[in-house]
Formats: C-alpha cells, structure tokens, sequence
C-alpha cells in the first residue's frame, strides 16, 4: 500500500503555496507555472487550497515572527509523507532581510527544507524542475 501512495505522488503531487511574507515577485512566478505556456498540470501537478491536501509545500518569502506560529501549524497539517520546496533567495537565505527587525530565522531552520530554488525571482522552469527534483527524493 505504501508503494502505491509514493508511486501516486510521483505521478500526480498535489501542491500548496505557502506565502510566507513575501514580496510577491516569487507569488507571481509560481502563478505563472499554472498559465497554459507552462502548464504544470500536464505533468500531474495541482496547486491546491488546503494544506490538509497537498502533498508538496512550496514556501515563498521569509518567516518574520508574526507568522512563525502560523507557519509551523500549516507545515503540520501536510500529512506526510510532505516534501518542502524553497522557493526564491528570500526562502532559501533571507538575503536582504537578514538584517531586519522582523526577521525570525531563515526556512530551513524552522521546517525541513528538501530542495532550494534561488534566484530573484526564480522562472518558472526552474521552479517546475525544483519540484520535480524533490519528487525524485521520494523513495
């Protein structure tokens, strides 16, 4: 039974965006991967509302201590097993807003991170094959 979950995930993910203070530049990339150029649902993936329904987290932006404990609970309620995509520089090293007031600590540090995808703000190439690389994760 466990093989035929993890061999439906690898098919058909179903992900969740997690905007966590972001500026929207990375929001607006992850958008455009549903638009009919990209398309990632021709690969199976669904951006879904809930995070009790996905399978794939992707978390955009830096966690400031305003939505640190709201982060954690929507991490939570992913049921496992949960892969964690970063995406864009502020996710993966707070880059700019390291240095700021309401700056808690970077993703990794919070919640397990399975792949980073960098860049200012990623295209959506690489954030179609960000996520795939953290599909080849699941064993």
């Amino acid at each position: 039974m466990v093989n035929l979950f993890k061999w439906g995930l690898k098919k058909s993910p179903w992900v969740f965006h997690l905007g966590a203070s972001a500026c929207n530049n990375c929001d607006i990339e992850i958008i455009d991967t549903l638009t009919p150029k990209f398309d990632i649902e021709r690969f199976g993936m669904v951006l879904v509302g809930s995070p009790r329904h996905a399978d794939v987290l992707v978390v955009s932006g830096i966690v400031n201590r305003q939505c640190i404990e709201r982060f954690k609970r929507v991490y939570e309620a992913v049921p496992k097993p949960k892969l964690v995509v970063a995406i864009g520089v502020c996710a993966c090293t707070a880059n700019m807003f390291r240095d700021s007031y309401n700056f808690t600590m970077p993703v990794d540090k919070i919640i397990p991170v399975d792949v980073y995808v960098p860049g200012c703000p990623p295209k959506p190439e690489a954030i179609i094959a960000g996520i795939v690389k953290a599909l080849e994760k699941v064993k």
